[in-house]
């Protein structure tokens, strides 16, 4: 009931403040686990991207660890469905949270560059998103935002299509994906983040 409320008055805002305008809304898939991947470049992306995608595809966000310290935010946050992650290191706990989400059927939405850029360039993605979908077996959904930063300004979401790491199974034996098969992965999924970012719709 939270997420739906706080959702709506977010959309609200996004529109009437931000002039928010989404292209590709047809590329979510209406059930299923699903990795929503966005590029980071403001305090405002997470709003942005769960206030894009349908109001019954609730995005369950990975969040760094530091702002469960801050008491209001914390509580905000966590009533929205995110969960810490530690940023260094590989969190257990937060990839268990994750892959119950997505084995259910659920969104997790992650910035795979692990922190805000601080210029217009993409930084280099971690493998997070990756492991979670081979792991879960389900698409990554690329999205790229446009025009975050700052107060005022429009802002651009264009949602790509999804992309599904299949591998060929040999008999029972389930494909166990190697580290560099996982990086090749997290590139061509930011490569079309970065595609979608020089779209115009």
């Amino acid at each position: 009931m939270f997420y739906r409320l706080a959702w709506s008055f977010c959309r609200v805002v996004l529109i009437l403040v931000r002039r928010l305008e989404i292209n590709g809304l047809e590329n979510v898939p209406v059930k299923g686990g699903l990795v929503v991947v966005s590029n980071h470049r403001s305090y405002w992306d997470p709003m942005i991207v769960g206030c894009s995608l349908p109001k019954n595809r609730q995005v369950f966000f990975m969040a760094k660890e530091e702002l469960f310290k801050v008491p209001i935010l914390r509580n905000a946050i966590k009533w929205a469905g995110a969960f810490p992650v530690r940023r260094m290191g590989a969190d257990r706990s937060a990839i268990r949270t994750a892959l119950n989400h997505l084995i259910s059927g659920r969104v997790v939405g992650i910035f795979p560059e692990g922190t805000r850029s601080k210029t217009d360039q993409l930084l280099e993605p971690q493998i997070g998103m990756a492991m979670l979908s081979t792991k879960a077996g389900v698409p990554i959904l690329p999205v790229a935002v446009v025009g975050s930063k700052g107060i005022f300004g429009k802002v651009v979401v264009n949602i790509g299509q999804v992309i599904l790491a299949v591998k060929e199974s040999t008999g029972n034996i389930e494909h166990k994906y190697s580290r560099s098969e996982l990086v090749e992965l997290s590139s061509d999924v930011m490569n079309k983040v970065a595609e979608l970012l020089e779209s115009r719709g």
